[in-house]
């Protein structure tokens, strides 16, 4: 299983609306078969598993990450795959809470006569598929926050100036947390102020993730790098009611995606924003700023993990701060993260915050 977990997080950022899942064949002590979700979300993993395997399947078990599918879409259910290869048993980690499965997979299996056992490495399994959870619980992606502050927080010196707080090995697993989400969120502000291009560069990959930009007035350049690649690399605009018709024309021509959410007070409403990706068939959406949209993602309780990259830096309490305000009068209002691990990445440190 520890063996099919690993082969599940190659397909990460490639497969949603999909499970990224893995799959390992074992007859008499050999591996017989292997598979993860193909980039698109298919083939599924059994699938490929199966086929490596060919008629060596037949008594083999079958470990996989999430309960083999029981429903006919735009391929068989894997767990009529695994009949028909008259594996012996299939070992999974966790029932798929899919309405569509939830259940029904291991249900066909064990009325072929194939032995099933479940909860093997579950709590692996489920923080691989977080952002596929969340999404079948809450209807919106799950978020993960990157912060690169200084010592004392802050992102940039009081001019502006940020490139670059944190070292080369950090940005380059920057790159690599792009590459392993779905999606690259930023706020029109970062966009206005930065002109990024949101791609993942020099790891020798040709998958990029979706760019989004919330943006509610679309007040952004299209001739900027988003607006010259977007034909070239996905760019999503997710805007409010009161974006002007011509700037809609002209993004829609320049090839970006318009996706209209309500308003709120304030900008737009981001509940809704977040439900409109998860709509859209997104799992796993990682956020890269600013300060303002990074502060109301978090006071919205839209954030689920934080990636905090510190440099060992003080910029000083006139520098800005990682985080825009909170508006908090009272400390037991604020958002809380529990530390998952703690990393050196190059000079700086690396530490995973999950939502408690």
């Amino acid at each position: 299983m520890a063996h099919a977990l690993a082969l599940a997080r190659r397909g990460l950022g490639t497969v949603w609306p999909n499970p990224a899942v893995g799959a390992v064949l074992v007859r008499g002590g050999r591996v017989v078969g292997r598979g993860w979700t193909q980039a698109g979300g298919r083939p599924h993993a059994e699938t490929m598993a199966l086929a490596q395997a060919g008629p060596a399947a037949q008594g083999a078990t079958a470990y996989v990450t999430l309960e083999p599918c029981a429903h006919h879409g735009q391929t068989p259910p894997c767990a009529e795959a695994l009949v028909r290869a008259r594996v012996a048993r299939v070992v999974s980690a966790f029932q798929d809470p899919d309405p569509r499965v939830a259940g029904r997979g291991h249900a066909m299996l064990r009325a072929a006569g194939i032995s099933v056992t479940e909860g093997v490495r579950e709590a692996e399994a489920r923080a691989l598929q977080r952002g596929f959870l969340t999404r079948i619980a809450a209807g919106r992606p799950m978020l993960t926050l990157k912060l690169a502050t200084s010592l004392d927080g802050r992102i940039a010196t009081a001019a502006g100036e940020s490139r670059w707080i944190t070292g080369p090995e950090a940005r380059a697993r920057v790159h690599a947390m792009r590459a392993a989400h779905d999606a690259v969120l930023i706020g029109g502000g970062t966009a206005r102020a930065d002109d990024p291009s949101l791609t993942v560069r020099g790891l020798g990959i040709a998958h990029q993730p979706v760019r989004i930009v919330a943006a509610r007035a679309l007040g952004l350049d299209p001739a900027g790098a988003l607006g010259q690649s977007a034909r070239e690399v996905p760019l999503w605009l997710i805007h409010g009611a009161s974006a002007p018709a011509g700037a809609r024309a002209i993004w829609e021509a320049a090839g970006a995606r318009l996706v209209e959410v309500p308003e709120a007070s304030d900008g737009l409403d981001l509940a809704a924003l977040m439900r409109a990706l998860g709509g859209a068939g997104l799992t796993r959406v990682f956020c890269e700023g600013g300060g303002r949209f990074a502060a109301a993602l978090c006071g919205a309780g839209l954030v689920d993990e934080i990636a905090l990259f510190t440099a060992g830096i003080a910029l000083g309490e006139d520098a800005r701060a990682g985080l825009g305000p909170l508006g908090l009068a009272r400390l037991d209002a604020a958002p809380r993260f529990l530390l998952r691990s703690t990393e050196r990445v190059g000079a700086d440190t690396l530490s995973l915050w999950e939502r408690s």
